[in-house]
């Protein structure tokens, strides 16, 4: 797949734009804090109706504006499709191909990314919130169904905890059926993370074979925030622990354990990849994102769109040109970066836009 245009209004520091894209490479070159990320954050927005950058919406609206509207042109393998997303006051309009979705589910899929920014470098070391994160983007895109189970389990999730927090009096039977309910969705969370975690790691092991040069084996770990012995008596079991759990909870007046509470673990050779070097960091997330490009492609058939916001300085010549590579020709690939000079081995063919001030010129130059 591959975004031929797109068309934004009032995001960030855009009151407007329109832009036509390249099949391949895009580039986009200016100075920081010009605007360049804003691109890349707005084909995301298209993608995911979210921002990688904040929780908060009105960030994403240009200064005094109160809504805005990004819309883009999409080349799949069944033909072109319109994508439209408005952010109002009163919530998220999305539509396909002309056609408003009725749920946000129904909607994110059809435009598939992989984002890698300077924040990924930090999937090893930094919280359980960003590796949750991490599994939540990428399987969200590729399987409808868990956005839907995820959405219900922090519905539940929410209900509970504001139950903790203003009873008195606990009614144990009406936090017996909230108890039901999050271990019904939350074990469906949890299996669907466990499948994707193993399918990517398969295609994670290999990118990081070859980023290593044999030397050394990646291996994925999903870390639950409680104990089971299979998938089937995964619902018994967490059932069985917020029991366990229910008093701690309600001191703490939140729930204890659950996937808001699970974890990725990463090793390099079975030693805990958090223990390893910058280097051993940075090629196991480049390797990650390269699974991720390839495990999307067998999941849908087509090619995941590849943002790269200002990574290509924070990688040496080696991971560069592991990543240029893999994307040569066969992914439409964004690329934010201050300057040229460290990018090696471009294709001939590809699109460079400046940026500066909020205004993006396309070189027209540099065309080929």
């Amino acid at each position: 797949m591959w975004l031929e245009s797109l068309d934004i209004y009032s995001f960030r520091n855009y009151k407007k734009a329109q832009l036509s894209f390249h099949q391949g490479l895009n580039v986009f070159l200016g100075q920081n804090a010009q605007g360049k990320t804003n691109i890349l954050e707005s084909i995301y927005f298209l993608a995911l109706t979210r921002s990688h950058r904040t929780k908060t919406d009105k960030d994403l609206l240009q200064f005094s504006e109160k809504q805005l509207h990004v819309k883009g042109l999409l080349h799949r393998s069944t033909g072109k499709l319109p994508l439209d997303i408005e952010l109002t006051e009163r919530g998220r309009v999305t539509r396909v191909n002309y056609l408003k979705q009725t749920r946000l589910s129904d909607y994110i899929g059809h435009m598939n990314v992989v984002l890698f920014a300077p924040e990924d470098l930090q999937l090893v070391k930094g919280g359980p919130a960003l590796r949750r994160k991490f599994i939540d983007v990428e399987l969200g895109q590729i399987k409808p169904i868990y956005l839907s189970d995820l959405s219900h389990y922090n519905h539940i999730l929410k209900q509970r905890n504001a139950y903790l927090k203003v009873s008195e009096k606990v009614d144990l039977t009406y936090l017996s059926v909230l108890d039901q309910q999050l271990a019904e969705y939350g074990s469906k969370v949890i299996q669907h993370r466990i499948e994707f975690l193993k399918k990517l790691e398969i295609f994670a092991q290999n990118k990081h074979l070859e980023i290593s040069d044999q030397k050394e084996k990646l291996t994925l770990s999903y870390q639950s925030s409680f104990s089971f012995t299979d998938s089937v008596n995964l619902v018994d079991n967490f059932l069985t622990e917020l029991k366990k759990g229910r008093k701690r909870d309600l001191f703490k007046k939140n729930t204890g354990i659950g996937p808001h509470r699970d974890d990725i673990c990463f090793f390099i050779n079975d030693i805990n990849a958090h223990y390893g070097s910058q280097g051993q960091h940075r090629s196991l997330v480049l390797s990650l994102k390269l699974a991720e490009i390839e495990l999307m492609k067998e999941t849908t058939r087509e090619y995941p769109i590849l943002l790269l916001d200002d990574v290509m300085s924070e990688l040496d010549n080696d991971r560069q040109m592991k990543l240029l590579d893999t994307i040569s020709e066969k992914i439409q690939t964004f690329i934010t970066t201050t300057s040229l000079e460290h990018l090696h081995t471009l294709p001939n063919e590809l699109k460079i836009f400046h940026v500066s001030k909020g205004t993006v010129i396309e070189d027209q130059e540099k065309e080929h």
